[in-house]
């Protein structure tokens, strides 16, 4: 009886050696999809944490969520005609798990991607692509070139919007969502840049000349003052000697404090 139990736990230990290694194992984030061995599609969904068996048929997983999908390189045209050097973005969307088998068997497989770090198909990540391009041309026409970095957010909440209103408009608003849009890089043509430039340069200028203008106007009044205090004083002055003078010959004045530096005459009696 002991052997037949060894003999029994050897096979059972053997049985699985041979099927585990057959089996794929649907991890968080993923939905697996059956192909049978006569090449159809099984319509069921394999879902997160399940085990299946890969002796008969394949068995083909889809990455649903946190799919970033990069859109590089494009050169939309702002409101002020100039075309913009250089627009990055990024979007980030998720796929509804009900309705993977859908989106596999009834879209063109162009519409879909795979993972460059895993064997994980990216259901309709060229469709989102392709979407995400068109919006972010239609939404940069209503901005200047200079004024897009500014309104990034603003941006990238209508190209968001504008996404959303094509998947729903092709009746995928329920099985696709998209999260997140976030516009990497907004680069302006050199033209626009270096014309932006100059124009600060010249305000700056003038602004700078506006400046040398009023101070030497004001330095204008300050002399022009001066010299009017000049004529005062000296005015000032010799009515205060006319004073001295009338009251010595009236015979009021005793006493005269002459400066140190006097040139005059003093008839002293």
């Amino acid at each position: 009886m002991t052997l037949n139990r060894q003999g029994s736990s050897l096979a059972l230990i053997c049985i699985c050696a041979t099927i585990l290694p057959a089996c794929t194992r649907i991890e968080t984030g993923e939905v697996g999809l059956r192909i049978n061995f006569d090449k159809t599609t099984d319509p069921v969904e394999r879902l997160p944490g399940s085990f299946n068996q890969t002796l008969v048929g394949t068995i083909l997983t889809f990455k649903i969520q946190d799919v970033a999908v990069s859109v590089d390189n494009m050169t939309p045209l702002a409101s002020d005609n100039s075309t913009i050097k250089d627009f990055d973005m990024t979007v980030v969307y998720n796929v509804n798990p009900r309705a993977v088998s859908e989106l596999w068997t009834t879209k063109n497989r162009a519409f879909h991607g795979l993972s460059e770090v895993s064997d994980d198909i990216l259901l309709m990540q060229n469709y989102v692509a392709l979407s995400a391009r068109n919006a972010a041309y239609k939404v940069a026409r209503g901005y200047e070139s200079l004024k897009m970095a500014d309104n990034r957010t603003m941006i990238e909440q209508q190209i968001r919007d504008s996404i959303i209103k094509t998947l729903t408009d092709e009746k995928l608003g329920d099985k696709i969502v998209v999260s997140q849009v976030q516009v990497r890089a907004i680069t302006p043509a050199d033209v626009i840049v270096n014309s932006a430039n100059e124009l600060v340069r010249a305000q700056n200028e003038l602004k700078t000349k506006e400046v040398e203008v009023q101070t030497a106007k004001k330095e204008a009044e300050r002399i022009a003052a001066l010299n009017a205090n000049a004529g005062a004083i000296g005015y000032m002055n010799a009515m205060a000697n006319l004073k001295i003078a009338e009251g010595v010959a009236a015979g009021k004045v005793n006493t005269i404090v002459v400066p140190y530096d006097f040139k005059g005459i003093v008839n002293a009696k």
